[in-house]
């Protein structure tokens, strides 16, 4: 720690060189310390005894003090676009097992890191990413219907989530917002504070919101979004990709296809044997096959299509479907509005990125606490994933000047 500890100061006197008041700034460098340290539990009382000082003094930055942290989040984010300049914004979220009916917005809910439904909160996040790292940018926390009395109608459970609101001291303009409208307002936010626009990749749980991807091009951002096989859109008038050297799709032809949906689109359009496409190594998510040159390769398609009806989206976008060797039919579909001369590899390229993210937030969460957080308010909670955002960027940078 010693030696990277100039590093440490130097970045955090940067990140909190908002919080006015040098004895915060002084617990903030400190709070970020105890992140980075070796440990197994960065909650406030191990990180304490690991520093040797009084966990009050942690509890108090974190719970009670005054600073924004939304302040901290621009600051990064302004860092992330010089130091990354990321090719895309990655949409994700995760959940927070906890223990109790207390901490701000746990309910029972589906949590990857559990695997199941359980007791937990979500964390809606943004990442800036590009093939080698990422940074976590911007969180939301989602707030189930069962915590926002003005989505409830029986008294005695308005009753119990007013109770709960006042104990966690939830802003009251903090209402039930679906997960993908939690993310295009990070988004908005992002962007406010200098974030370029970047296409935003994001898994099926986004991708399947018809109003997400509409977001999404009402606000001239492109994306590549993984979806279900089942949606159902139809042919362009515009034939599958010939896949020449170039990469890039064929002459047009007509069409006039009747409304089908994913799978049987691809799996009926001419062109099964597809392309083997590589790309870096540790981004592999799925049925690969490993290069000589240790690049992953798969089967992937590319299609044009256009959606049935106008209010799902633009009338053109791309179909991305990957199909293994071996496989009976395509094991992954993407919806993306890069531009109708993207190549396919660069599709294939954000299609993989998000597994940059899935690898990051095991950082994230075992290496750093991210999930660690034993605080019972809105505003720590948010300033606990700000702080080990931050903490990640740290190791990130450490890593670059290696």
């Amino acid at each position: 720690m010693e030696r990277v500890r100039p590093v440490v100061e130097a970045f955090a006197e940067d990140m909190l060189g908002g919080l006015r008041r040098r004895d915060q700034r002084a617990k903030g460098e400190l709070y970020l310390r105890g992140l980075l340290l070796d440990g197994r539990r960065k909650s406030m009382r191990p990180m304490a005894d690991r520093l040797a000082v009084d966990h009050q003094c942690l509890q108090q930055f974190i719970t009670s003090s005054t600073w924004d942290h939304r302040d901290v989040r621009r600051r990064l984010t302004r860092w992330a676009v010089g130091a990354l300049d990321p090719v895309a914004l990655v949409v994700d979220d995760s959940g927070f097992p906890k223990d109790g009916p207390t901490s701000p917005g746990v309910a029972r809910m589906y949590s990857c890191k559990l695997g199941r439904v359980g007791n937990c909160q979500i964390g809606v996040s943004a990442h800036a990413v590009t093939d080698e790292m990422s940074a976590a940018l911007n969180w939301r926390l989602f707030l189930p219907p069962s915590w926002d009395d003005t989505a409830l109608g029986d008294p005695a459970q308005i009753a119990v989530a007013r109770t709960r609101r006042a104990q966690a001291a939830i802003p009251d303009d903090q209402r039930h917002q679906e997960k993908w409208r939690l993310a295009l307002d990070m988004l908005d936010e992002l962007r406010g504070w200098g974030m370029p626009v970047r296409p935003v990749v994001a898994d099926a749980t986004y991708g399947d919101v018809t109003a997400f991807r509409r977001g999404l091009t009402e606000r001239g951002v492109p994306y590549l979004v993984a979806v279900t096989p089942t949606a159902t859109v139809q042919a362009a008038d515009t034939a599958p990709a010939a896949y020449p050297d170039s990469g890039r799709p064929a002459p047009a032809t007509a069409h006039a296809d009747p409304p089908w949906d994913l799978r049987t689109l691809v799996m009926t359009s001419g062109w099964p044997d597809g392309r083997f496409v590589p790309w870096r190594a540790g981004t592999q998510l799925g049925p690969a096959e490993v290069t000589g040159t240790g690049l992953r390769r798969s089967r992937f398609l590319a299609l044009r299509i256009r959606t049935p009806t106008p209010d799902q989206g633009p009338p053109e976008c791309w179909l991305l479907a990957e199909w293994p060797p071996g496989t009976p039919e395509p094991s992954d579909y993407w919806l993306s509005t890069l531009p109708a001369g993207a190549e396919l590899r660069e599709l294939v390229r954000l299609a993989r990125i998000r597994a940059r993210i899935v690898h990051d937030y095991r950082e994230l969460r075992d290496a750093l606490g991210l999930d660690h957080f034993e605080g019972r308010s809105w505003t720590g909670w948010h300033r606990h994933v700000t702080l080990v955002s931050v903490a990640q960027a740290i190791r990130t940078r450490l890593r670059a000047s290696q």
